[in-house]
């Protein structure tokens, strides 16, 4: 596998790739979290074009991905996935968080992303289990480039907070800047 998952921690509203993917609601209406960052960085044009998705074709259900311009961002696009809501773990959670970075990634190629980042997806307010989103985001992006090979050369996995760097940096094949302080 020639390509690149790579984990930074930041700002993912600063980042310079083909796309970003947002954590977002079913409502595609902005929020809190990187959701209301991604909006507010973005200006008004990602909202307009999530409202007209959502005139088009309803909420974006659980696991599932739409695709935006980026607006005023560096990215070229934002692509917008429901993670799911933690209930313990046997509701299908793992499945449901999986989906959100494979249907991403599907997304990504589909419009011609070389690059693409991901925030923590569902590891805020909706309560999944840090450790646990992190082995399933790796896990699921993996596979996808293992099945797709070539399509895309780089997958950034950038966070807000230390704990899921921490998680995150610990599992095998991600690779992580030397110059971060642990």
């Amino acid at each position: 596998m020639d390509q690149i998952i790579e984990l930074i921690k930041g700002d993912i509203t600063q980042l310079k790739v083909d796309a970003i993917v947002n954590a977002a609601k079913s409502s595609l209406l902005g929020g809190g979290g990187v959701d209301g960052a991604i909006h507010r960085a973005g200006g008004p044009q990602i909202l307009e074009e999530c409202r007209k998705i959502v005139a088009r074709q309803g909420s974006c259900s659980t696991g599932d991905a739409v695709i935006t311009s980026a607006g005023k961002l560096p990215a070229r696009y934002v692509i917008h996935t429901v993670g799911p809501v933690w209930q313990g773990g046997s509701k299908g959670e793992p499945e449901k968080l999986a989906s959100c970075y494979a249907r991403s990634m599907e997304l990504a190629t589909a419009h011609g992303c070389r690059s693409i980042a991901f925030p923590n997806i569902s590891t805020g307010i909706y309560g999944y289990p840090k450790e646990q989103a992190a082995k399933v985001a790796v896990e699921a992006v993996t596979a996808f480039l293992l099945d797709h090979p070539g399509q895309i050369d780089r997958v950034v996995f950038i966070c807000f907070d230390q704990e899921n760097y921490l998680h995150l940096a610990k599992i095998p094949g991600v690779h992580r800047p030397s110059t971060f302080d642990e």
